[in-house]
């Protein structure tokens, strides 16, 4: 039996107060709003709402305002959302843009400079950068290692603010910080007027107002067979029928958190080419009967968010409610339950399947999910008739793919070709060959997660289906090419130090997975049982994709390129620990 302690003992011997009874505190609990911080953050928000899912918007007012988020806006903006400050610190930290500083630490640098240090930018010299820029900017700004930034075609690439630098150089770096060049440069689009000139819109007119009925879009996007663009592959006439047939009210949601090492062709289509984007959404929303449609942006796409800021307001009237959102740094957020997770406002989080988002999405409600290129083709499609589309295509394929194509070829860029083209005919039909001096050794079909294949099927055909059989797959179409002085060891190590970095940290297998795969391929010899093993764990046990396909690029060597790769013996039992 424990022995007896009194209750909150008093000095001297005197009893204390009886049991639940205490001293009124002098203040209240927890940390106190600075009430000049509190002034401030409601001059700042004016009169935004104060909703939950704008946590995130709200959050970027700050990160613009300050280049960081001190301590006492963010307990400021927690009272002002009625939210607690866990909720809104644990956002907060989330998202890799957001530099939270912590209460009593000094004050980062305002500019921030992102070096990109993904697969295509560690091959043209992105380490050497990194290594050189904090010694040379000094105290001017906070130099950082950054994921894919979408630019890949022009590696290495540098972020300073919201400016990029194309094949950066330090000096290019420190005079753009010098001049204050940290803005994004608008260069042309096509706006409204040329895209109304062009015959823009006169299809979203007859779909309105019934001259094309929702029953003959359907129809048209089926019969094409139209995928989805941005990796998985769904039919898209499949997927707005299923989202029609569930009860309202429904939402939309465009998915252009383009985040996938060596992919940037939605990039490439929002700052050239936004109303068909937009046009092809509207059509889509129409359909579905969704009166709200939230279009969720990577925040490495500032010059696409200007452009659509603007051109959303010369949008034809009626139809639904647009609303523009912004990521803040997290490549799980292309995965569409973790994407409708941050729409509203929290971290991003995949859901568990079932239910899938056509039937409880965003806000509980059935939701649309579809990438930017896939909305893009929708007016070609019902224009052209769906024979158009299908008519497209190699070796089996069924229409045109925007292939992101990068690395060690002259030419680079988006390259739109037939689907179901070969390795080789993109590089020498579309690319003009591979860079002089370099032979082709390897390349990488569908990203960072799509896996490495040798040179050896260079043949096969670049389509959904196709190279499953090989343990790769096209995903979102982003082609990375490899030469015979490349180091693929090296390139399979970044691309999972890649997934290690941007895990979301909710399930054991990824969060784990990825940190002890990539300290097993650190080491000089690589344990291949151990490496296989682990990696079966992470495909069977993930939550979603990022798990599931982190270790394809390791799998890849050690399937493809076993003279890369030497495994050491297993101890008896299976594999060595």
């Amino acid at each position: 039996m424990l022995p007896t302690q009194p209750i909150n003992p008093g000095a001297a011997g005197k009893p204390g107060p009886a049991r639940g009874r205490h001293p009124a505190r002098a203040t209240p609990r927890g940390r106190q709003v600075d009430p000049q911080v509190r002034a401030e953050l409601e001059a700042l928000l004016a009169d935004r709402p104060r909703r939950r899912d704008l946590l995130i918007e709200h959050l970027h007012l700050i990160q613009d305002r300050f280049g960081q988020i001190p301590a006492a806006w963010l307990a400021a903006l927690a009272e002002a959302m009625r939210l607690s400050e866990v909720e809104v610190y644990e956002v907060a930290t989330f998202y890799a843009h957001f530099a939270v500083v912590k209460e009593g630490a000094p004050a980062l640098p305002p500019l921030a400079v992102r070096v990109c240090d993904s697969l295509g930018c560690a091959m043209h010299g992105s380490e050497a950068l990194l290594a050189t820029l904090p010694a040379q900017v000094g105290g001017a700004a906070r130099v950082l290692r950054a994921p894919c930034l979408g630019l890949c075609d022009q590696a290495p690439v540098v972020e300073v603010g919201h400016h990029f630098l194309h094949r950066a150089t330090v000096p290019a770096v420190l005079e753009a910080i010098r001049q204050g060049d940290t803005h994004p440069h608008i260069a042309s689009y096509v706006d409204a007027t040329q895209y109304r000139a062009g015959g823009g819109y006169a299809l979203l007119e007859r779909v309105r107002s019934g001259a094309l009925s929702a029953e003959a879009v359907l129809a048209a996007m089926e019969h094409s067979g139209l995928r989805g663009l941005g990796g998985a592959g769904f039919p898209t006439g499949r997927k707005w029928r299923a989202v029609r047939g569930e009860p309202g009210p429904r939402l939309m949601a465009v998915n252009a958190d383009e985040g996938e090492p060596g992919t940037f062709k939605d990039r490439h289509y929002l700052n050239t080419d936004p109303h068909r984007i937009l046009e092809g959404t509207l059509i889509a929303a129409h359909v579905i009967e969704a009166e709200d449609v939230y279009l969720y942006l990577r925040d490495e796409y500032p010059l696409a968010r200007e452009i659509l800021r603007r051109e959303i307001a010369k949008l034809p009237p009626g139809g639904p409610r647009l609303h523009l959102r912004r990521g803040a740094g997290a490549y799980i957020c292309g995965e569409e339950s973790a994407l409708l997770e941050s729409l509203e406002g929290k971290r991003g989080l995949p859901r568990h399947k079932p239910p899938y988002p056509f039937q409880r999405g965003l806000f509980g409600q059935p939701t649309l999910i579809n990438n930017v290129e896939t909305l893009y083709w929708v007016r070609d499609i019902l224009e052209r008739g769906p024979e158009w589309w299908a008519a497209h295509g190699r070796h089996g394929g069924k229409g045109l793919r925007s292939f992101s194509v990068s690395g060690r070829v002259r030419e680079p860029g988006v390259k739109l070709a037939p689907a179901g083209i070969t390795l080789r005919e993109l590089v020498e039909e579309f690319c003009g060959g591979m860079t002089e001096g370099h032979r082709l050794a390897a390349f990488l079909p569908g990203g960072a997660s799509g896996g490495i294949l040798p040179a050896s099927l260079a043949d096969v055909p670049l389509e959904f289906g196709a190279l499953e059989p090989y343990g790769c797959f096209i995903g979102s179409a982003a082609v990375i090419v490899l030469s015979d002085r490349d180091d693929l060891r090296a390139a399979a190590l970044n691309l999972m130090r890649f997934f290690e970095d941007e895990s979301c940290g909710q399930c054991t297998p990824c969060r784990v997975g990825t940190q002890k795969a990539r300290l097993l391929m650190e080491r000089p010899v690589w344990d291949g049982a151990l490496l296989a093993e682990l990696a079966a764990v992470m495909r069977d046990a993930s939550i979603c994709g990022l798990g599931q396909a982190a270790p394809n690029p390791l799998t890849s060597l050690l399937r493809h390129f076993p003279d890369h790769v030497t495994a050491q013996e297993s101890s008896p039992g299976g594999s060595s620990r």
